[in-house]
């Protein structure tokens, strides 16, 4: 008994090859050099044999449809741009005012760094922490990780030490890297209190209304994948 290998159906636009199943105790009917060629879903680990699609051709997972190769010309000069337009906008909407709220003639300003260290004393200061970390210090952290792994690849040149951690890094950061999701949550909350205060948008809450729509542009032209090929192919 071994893997078995069996031909899968392949979509018209899109080349996923043979999937792997049946996992029992027999050595792989591949060679050790053929194992780099397995890649798995990382949502549902289907195992397929990779190969890459041609421009603007999508590799998806047969079983949960997960878009697992998306390449695209000129994506590391698009995403290096998109990444620092971000990291403008995160900086500076840290010390713009977010929002402003008046009723009955008083008012008051707050900014996102104001909002993420307004429980300084007790239990409440983990939750300050927190929310600091979430949309402040992990999406920063991952725009520098990002441009760190992507611009000697940009460049064609061998990437910086330890280029491989710092993308590992990157990914495992993403779940955590909630910046988008506070401006939702921010927008949603204030539909409940616009009826019981005034409210005004200040720039920082532009800025990050902003970074939402490149967020998703960003994610939409990473091709986690590529990234990887191209980290083994100029480290070899």
């Amino acid at each position: 008994m071994c893997y078995r290998a069996r031909p899968w159906f392949v979509l018209p636009v899109y080349r996923v090859c043979c999937r792997v199943t049946d996992l029992d105790h027999t050595p792989l009917p591949y060679g050790a050099s053929d194992l780099s060629e397995l890649m798995a879903c990382p949502h549902c680990d289907a195992l397929y044999r990779a190969r890459t699609p041609g421009w603007n051709e999508r590799a998806v997972c047969a079983r949960c449809h997960l878009v697992l190769i998306a390449p695209k010309r000129k994506a590391g000069i698009k995403i290096i741009a998109l990444t620092l337009a971000m990291l403008v906008l995160l900086v500076a909407a840290t010390f713009f005012p977010f929002l402003d709220i008046s009723v009955q003639g008083f008012g008051n300003k707050a900014s996102i760094l104001d909002s993420a260290t307004a429980f300084q004393s007790g239990p409440m200061a983990l939750l300050s922490v927190a929310v600091a970390a979430m949309i402040l210090v992990i999406p920063l952290l991952r725009m520098m990780l990002v441009l760190y792994v992507l611009m000697p690849i940009v460049r064609d040149e061998t990437p910086f030490p330890h280029a491989r951690r710092a993308f590992r890094l990157s990914q495992k950061l993403k779940p955590w890297a909630m910046a988008e999701i506070f401006a939702i949550g921010c927008a949603v909350a204030l539909v409940k209190v616009a009826d019981l205060a005034t409210i005004g948008f200040g720039p920082a809450f532009w800025m990050f209304s902003a970074l939402v729509v490149i967020v998703i542009f960003n994610d939409r032209y990473l091709c986690t994948w590529s990234v990887w090929k191209s980290l083994e192919t100029q480290n070899s």
